[in-house]
């Protein structure tokens, strides 16, 4: 399950205070190991001096909770932390939203698209101005029926069957897709929610779908709820190479719309 070894990427914004405080969450959650770090440029001892006074913040920030400090050397933000987690064994790596973006949905800076489009590691992102809820209510799965949605659902179940939540899954009906196009869509839900219910011991009341109907992808979301404890899980995209994120257009438009955290998965994440 992912979230045994959660790194975060600190910055000293408000961003980088909500990655960190949703990754702590995450932690709480499974019971896995955290780790913080902040990224600077090579070649620079004053940038390294800096990033070693920001990490200084972190242990008030986490009031004591327990989680390894990094000073990382990187290019970039997302190729530190990619390398960092390859190195230590993280298998999600948490970013905030930049300042400067509408609250409450994700922004997409320079370091998570590049995450977005590279990562072997699962990558969450936090929301502009998202405060972690007590308990997580439940895990949702944005579904299409393809091997890597598949692969999506039947880790989520797991999750959830772990995490003691429920399962939803929601599928997209973008347009006018007519009544046959609806009820294929329709059938298709109703296969995931076999295989989720096959993947994990979850009754099956605590499995849901739901195909969200809208003119696109943000009217559709609106069309299901999504409550504050919700936390989204997105395939990467068929055009991933193995074991990497590549987020697709439709699941772009997602995250962007998304009110509550995302998490993308690598293709093939098993």
């Amino acid at each position: 399950m992912i979230g045994e070894h959660v790194l975060a990427g600190y910055v000293n914004d408000a961003g980088g205070r909500e990655a960190l405080d949703l990754a702590a969450a995450i932690v709480a959650l499974t019971g896995g190991r955290l780790s913080v770090a902040t990224v600077h440029p090579p070649g620079l001892p004053a940038a390294a001096g800096e990033a070693r006074a920001l990490l200084d913040q972190v242990a008030g920030i986490l009031d004591d909770r327990p989680a390894d400090l990094h000073v990382q050397e990187g290019r970039s933000v997302a190729r530190g932390l990619t390398v960092l987690a390859s190195r230590i064994g993280a298998d999600l790596i948490v970013v905030g939203s930049p300042e400067g973006g509408a609250r409450g949905r994700i922004g997409v800076g320079a370091a998570a698209d590049h995450l977005l489009h590279s990562a072997t590691e699962a990558v969450l992102l936090a929301p502009s101005g998202y405060t972690p809820p007590d308990a997580l209510g439940r895990i949702t799965v944005m579904y299409v029926r393809r091997p890597q949605c598949d692969d999506a659902v039947i880790r989520a179940a797991q999750a959830a069957e772990r995490l003691e939540v429920p399962l939803r899954l929601v599928t997209l009906a973008i347009g006018d897709v007519g009544d046959d196009g609806a009820e294929r869509l329709r059938d298709d839900l109703a296969l995931a929610i076999r295989l989720a219910l096959d993947s994990a011991e979850l009754l099956p009341e605590e499995v849901s779908a739901d195909l969200a109907e809208g003119d696109d992808v943000a009217d559709a979301l609106e069309d299901v709820d999504w409550p504050d404890d919700e936390l989204l899980v997105c395939a990467s995209s068929e055009d991933a190479a193995a074991h990497r994120v590549f987020l697709g257009e439709v699941a772009l438009k997602v995250l962007r719309a998304a009110t509550c955290p995302v998490t993308v998965l690598p293709r093939g994440y098993f």
